[in-house]
């Protein structure tokens, strides 16, 4: 019986974003993230109050939108902050 191989969604690039590069550049999305030097405890935060870090940080994010598309809360279930707003179980938690 052949090996069973699983396939990785394909990685972002710059193509992918509004503000594109030029083509074929490969953009690592999360590094790019306003979120990627915040503790994870606070990007994957339930609660508004330890959430606030992050959700400002979203604010000026530049790929924001991309971060919503990529994570799909409502499909996956999301806890945490994605596209500047804070999800639970795939829900938006209203703002404090």
């Amino acid at each position: 019986m052949p090996a069973r191989t699983t396939s990785q969604p394909p990685a972002l690039t710059w193509n992918d974003s509004p503000n594109s590069a030029p083509t074929g550049e490969r953009l690592d999305w999360r590094r790019s993230a306003a979120c990627a030097q915040l503790p994870q405890r606070s990007v994957f935060a339930r609660v508004p109050s330890e959430a606030a870090e992050v959700l400002r940080a979203c604010n000026q994010c530049p790929i924001r939108k991309e971060c919503e598309a990529v994570v799909n809360p409502a499909r996956t279930w999301f806890d945490g902050v994605s596209g500047g707003r804070l999800w639970r179980n795939g829900r938006e938690v209203a703002a404090a």
